[in-house]
């Protein structure tokens, strides 16, 4: 294949395929970095956006995520697919965005693996083991992902809000199969126990205006 043909190679439709975006943006095509960003930017959005909880935030660390693409993407050699590779460099700079305001830095190498804790024969953590009340609604679900430590939030939205199996998480995190599916079972055990919390402060809130009204009323 040779002059302009090779040059702007496209599909029957007449788009031009992915993998020629990321060859020409490899090279400084603007334009193929613009589509490579119209591809991508809103699933990094939402992705951001749920580690986060914020839109101004999460508009920010999007940004922040395709500055990093534009300085790394010569460095990108498909061993693994685009999306994967770019939504580490997304995970990691929200990540480090988190630590900075907890003043903490960890790690998901710092979990062991279930079977080494337990000596036991290993669990599957990634099967699906938190059981939400009806009764809790999507708010207070917000509210309890937001508090959960920055290497259990990742692990859980990669899994349980963006789909992705173990092995694509352990890839984008840089972390073993068995520290991802660890790190799933705390994040939903943390959750299930903040949830929890959520529901006996209510009860709690709920029998204090029973009382009240209950006083008013003699």
């Amino acid at each position: 294949m040779t002059g302009s043909v090779a040059r702007t190679r496209r599909t029957e439709t007449g788009e031009i395929p992915e993998s020629e975006s990321i060859r020409l943006a490899q090279q400084g095509d603007a334009a193929a970095f613009e589509r490579l960003y119209q591809l991508h930017s809103r699933r990094v959005y939402s992705l951001c956006l749920r580690m986060v909880g914020n839109t101004a935030e999460a508009e920010d660390l999007t940004q922040e995520a395709f500055l990093q693409l534009f300085r790394k993407i010569s460095t990108f050699r498909g061993e693994s697919a685009f999306s994967t590779w770019l939504h580490r460099l997304a995970v990691n700079v929200v990540l480090m965005k988190l630590r900075k305001k907890s003043g903490k830095e960890t790690s998901l190498e710092q979990v062991t693996e279930p079977d080494e804790e337990s000596g036991g024969p290993r669990r599957d953590f990634g099967a699906a083991d938190l059981k939400l009340s009806g009764s809790l609604d999507r708010v207070n679900l917000e509210r309890a992902v937001a508090q959960l430590p920055p290497g259990y939030k990742a692990v859980f939205v990669l899994h349980d809000v963006e789909g992705y199996e173990h092995n694509e998480i352990a890839e984008i995190m840089g972390c073993s199969i068995g520290n991802s599916k660890s790190q799933l079972h705390k994040a939903r055990m943390r959750l299930r126990e903040l949830l929890h919390e959520e529901l006996r402060e209510r009860a709690r809130e709920e029998r204090r205006a029973a009382g009240s009204a209950s006083n008013s009323e003699d």
